[in-house]
């Protein structure tokens, strides 16, 4: 049984009653199973009368380039792994009965081609060109993420490639509403990210949309049993 915690004050009064979730899977996170991935599904659409499920693929590439990979090596190990998470989600999908499932699925190429998400990611670059602060934040984020892989703090060079990445979902965590055409949002994870606490608390220049909010949604039971 899943249990939802929103990440903040402002989060919690948005949650029950946002009509739009935006699932997270991250590549590469053993975490999304096949099984999970079908009771979450079933979660989300029980609790949210639309959904979307949010693949960052193709920019999986930057973290691993980070990690040490070769661009085109990085490239083809992303594009490997990316399909095998779309289509795990969609078969979760299609196990419930719900309609036409790549429709529900956002990659980075379907977004790529939305004005919302464009915008925003604009929005985005802004502010972590102009703003010391955003932009130390999204450094510090990458840094979590590569420091729980490699153990050893980046160096620079890693870290603009790191980045990249960050970037590139941020749009989702602040706008997905906007992005998929809702009044509101709940971006669904499993973790707190420490970037993403302040993010909602509101500590930046750059905020998040009107009626967007994040849920931290796990299964205590389940993953207390490593299943």
């Amino acid at each position: 049984m899943f249990e939802a915690s929103p990440l903040s004050s402002g989060c919690a009064r948005l949650f029950p009653g946002t009509p739009h979730a935006c699932v997270g899977v991250s590549p590469f996170n053993g975490y999304f199973t096949a099984e999970r991935l079908v009771r979450l599904a079933a979660w989300t659409a029980d609790n949210f009368d639309d959904f979307h499920f949010f693949v960052p693929d193709d920019v999986t590439a930057y973290t691993l380039e980070a990690l040490g990979y070769s661009p085109a090596r990085a490239k083809q190990k992303a594009h490997r792994q990316s399909c095998h998470v779309h289509n795990k989600i969609t078969t979760a999908l299609t196990t419930l009965g719900v309609p036409d499932p790549p429709s529900r699925i956002l990659g980075m190429a379907r977004l790529r081609e939305m004005l919302a998400y464009r915008r925003v990611a604009h929005e985005v670059e802004k502010h972590f060109e102009t703003d010391p602060a955003f932009r130390s934040a999204c450094h510090n984020a990458s840094t979590w993420v590569l420091q729980g892989k490699l153990g050893d703090v980046p160096h620079d060079g890693t870290l603009r490639l790191a980045v990249r990445y960050f970037l590139a979902e941020l749009p989702l965590f602040a706008a997905s509403g906007l992005i998929t055409g809702n009044t509101g949002s709940m971006f669904v994870y499993h973790q707190r990210v420490p970037f993403l606490r302040k993010f909602f608390d509101r500590e930046f220049a750059f905020r998040p949309h009107p009626g967007q909010g994040f849920l931290v949604v796990r299964e205590p039971v389940l993953e207390a049993a490593g299943r």
